[in-house]
């Protein structure tokens, strides 16, 4: 068996399933995706509830999800979790829920029979692993997000006002990128102030600091070497921080944060929490989340 396999491995379900005792009917896809913690929770809801088949790494290269999705569905797959850098591409290979159209992305793929379907998990997900981590009301919090135009921004952002938050500031390379997602968030909660800046911007520190919440959505801080996405300058004593990157467990930003008084939290707990409701649109009525923390948490 392989820690991660390629699109050439969907050839055959011999090819696959060569020295396994269990069929891959499940899988995460992404690039790149070696570092993924999604097969060890999925494989142990899937072992707790006596499902005889595997959760998968799949290394899918940009520009190639609809062939990817189009072999899975031929050797017989469940469905798919969708990370970076694919969850616009996979929008445009399936059919969307109205939550996840709303949400700008899909993070979770459901084949059925003549159709291939896609949710959101990201969005919800996110809100319960905050609420959970700093034990706070998500709604009430005034939030920035650090590479907001990215699928995981989106989704966070609009789950964000669905929620109702009272401030939003969205950060990205370039803010008139946003401008799309800016009037769609202004029609979704119309009382929530919403503030678009580049990473550049003068006033990016001054509206880090009046937020309660500062999360990174981007892939900066995934690669050994990269920087914080944010300079010292944005960050409080007694500010949450949350990185939605969890390998490494402690990413620049989170470092910076830490050595600045803030409260941390990185993407494991939102990694279990989405986690739960995708396999729940695999395997509706079950309740995989304990069995997906203890598989994770020390």
């Amino acid at each position: 068996m392989k820690e991660v396999y390629t699109l050439e491995d969907l050839a055959s379900r011999e090819l696959l399933d060569a020295g396994a005792d269990k069929p891959a009917r499940l899988a995460v896809i992404g690039h790149p995706i070696a570092h993924s913690a999604s097969p060890r929770m999925h494989q142990a809801a899937l072992d707790a509830f006596g499902e005889n088949l595997r959760y998968i790494r799949l290394d899918i290269e940009p520009g190639q999800v609809g062939e990817a999705f189009v072999r899975m569905r031929a050797l017989g797959f469940i469905g798919c979790n969708v990370t970076v850098p694919h969850k616009l591409e996979a929008m445009a290979n399936c059919e969307v829920h109205p939550d996840a159209q709303a949400l700008g992305a899909v993070n979770t793929i459901l084949f059925e029979e003549g159709a291939t379907r896609g949710f959101n998990t990201d969005g919800p997900g996110f809100a319960r692993a905050v609420a959970d981590e700093f034990d706070v009301d998500f709604s009430s919090l005034k939030i920035a997000i650090a590479g907001a135009g990215g699928g995981a921004g989106q989704a966070i952002a609009t789950q964000a006002c669905l929620s109702g938050v009272p401030r939003l500031v969205l950060v990205n390379r370039t803010a008139e990128k946003l401008g799309p997602l800016v009037a769609k968030l202004r029609s979704v909660s119309p009382k929530t102030e919403i503030i678009a800046l580049s990473f550049d911007d003068p006033a990016l520190a001054e509206h880090c600091l009046v937020s309660d919440l500062i999360v990174n959505t981007s892939s900066v801080g995934l690669k050994s070497g990269d920087p914080s996405i944010l300079p010292a300058a944005c960050l409080r004593k007694g500010q949450l921080v949350y990185d939605t990157i969890y390998q490494p467990p402690v990413t620049p930003l989170l470092a910076l944060a830490d050595s600045s008084g803030c409260k941390t939290g990185n993407g494991l707990s939102m990694l279990v929490n989405q986690g739960a409701l995708a396999f729940q649109h695999w395997f509706p009525g079950t309740g995989p989340l304990p069995f997906m923390k203890s598989a994770l948490v020390p």
